[in-house]
């Protein structure tokens, strides 16, 4: 049973990470280059995956259902509290936002293949719906439906990976600019922000440390591998330049299917688009599953509601209507979503849980609890690294 529970806590952790993050990096990377792509993508990796064990390690001092409001309260008082609900907030609702509009475009884009044509307001009220009452029923029911669609879209990537391998042309993987990496850095951030379910994760594990920190160490690796492979064969077999290249689509309101067309264009291989239109939607639910889940969790311990009933349906609107209202008003905002989230997941993913950590270990005389080693060191580490971030990306 808690082998069975250490395979979904982790595949949790790459359904959360692979969605939008996936889809969006050969295209905000294009301009970076492969080389450099790698470099970044490591030192990303690294960065949020200290934030999340540092996130865990303050959560571990606290009851269990202790969200991020909880925990900045108890570290930080009253202002850690306030900057926790509004940098959560925007957060994972810029997340939904960006995750509900690029799954109803990759509806939208099924169902025109299907000569069905509809509006895309429409294409956002059922995505959101379908998949708000997974949420409802819990993290065992996210849990369960997650295994399924990660096995699925694991078994596609590797599909499609091995499929599109001998199209990629090598002098494409070549060139790009490190100082085009200002915009998109905020991407990359966001595309390793899973750090979001970890006090969900320390509940459904019931506080196991050694297990949490193998489940996290494991389940941001794969990502990790997943990215620069990914990257590889997309910028190795779509242009970068052109109508159709990886740089015009950076503009479009359309990134998800526009990615499917050109990859189409690039190959003419109709398995290969089957496959990839398929797998764009896997990512976009998996990743949907595991942001609204940290919400919907975050938004039932701030406001201390039930998670059933009257007050659960409560909570289940207040998590869904503000993101969906964007979509609604703003129907491409995907990419500019993942930037505007990147900028939260510095705040809220490194920047408070290095702080939150170090008053923390003062009240934590015999170092028990510590996960993240180096001291005091390693926190103010992460803390100028979030704050150089930030510089960077405002």
């Amino acid at each position: 049973m808690q082998k069975s529970k250490r395979l979904g806590g982790i595949l949790l952790i790459v359904g959360t990470s692979i969605g939008g993050g996936m889809l969006a990096l050969p295209v905000s990377t294009a301009a970076v280059g492969m080389t450099n792509s790698v470099f970044f993508l490591f030192f990303c990796w690294l960065v949020m995956t200290t934030g999340a064990l540092l996130m865990l390690e303050v959560n571990l001092r606290l009851p269990a259902g202790s969200n991020m409001v909880s925990m900045a309260k108890a570290t930080l008082g009253l202002p850690g509290q306030i900057v926790a609900w509004m940098t959560y907030l925007v957060l994972l609702y810029t997340l939904l936002a960006g995750y509900i509009s690029g799954g109803s475009d990759v509806f939208h884009g099924l169902l025109q293949k299907a000569h069905i044509d509809v509006p895309n307001i429409v294409t956002s009220l059922l995505f959101t719906l379908l998949f708000s009452l997974i949420i409802y029923q819990g993290i065992r029911a996210v849990d369960y439906v997650n295994r399924g669609l990660m096995f699925g879209k694991l078994g596609i990537y590797f599909l499609l990976v091995f499929m599109i391998s001998p199209h990629v042309d090598l002098p494409k993987l070549t060139g790009g600019s490190v100082g085009a990496i200002t915009g998109s850095l905020m991407i990359l951030i966001t595309s390793f922000g899973f750090a979001s379910i970890v006090p969900s994760l320390r509940e459904y594990f019931e506080g196991d440390v050694k297990t949490l920190r193998q489940v996290i160490l494991l389940g941001s690796l794969i990502p990790l591998l997943c990215y620069i492979l990914w990257d590889t064969v997309i910028m190795g077999v779509v242009s970068r330049d052109g109508d159709q290249g990886l740089l015009q689509l950076m503009q479009s309101d359309h990134a998800t299917s526009g990615l499917t067309d050109a990859l189409t264009n690039a190959i003419h291989n109709p398995w290969i688009t089957g496959f990839f239109s398929f797998f764009t939607s896997i990512c976009m639910i998996t990743a949907f599953l595991g942001v609204s889940l940290g919400l919907f969790d975050f938004i039932a311990d701030g406001l201390k509601l039930k998670k059933v009933g009257h007050q659960g349906k409560l909570t289940l609107a207040l998590t869904f209507i503000p993101p969906l209202a964007v979509v609604i008003t703003y129907p491409g905002v995907y990419l500019q979503a993942l930037r505007y989230a990147g900028v939260c997941c510095v705040v809220l993913l490194l920047l408070l849980p290095s702080l939150m950590a170090w008053r923390g270990r003062k009240n934590d005389r015999d170092g028990d609890g510590v996960l993240v080693p180096g001291g005091h060191f390693s926190l103010l580490l992460i803390g100028v690294i979030a704050v150089g971030l930030l510089m960077i990306a405002l």
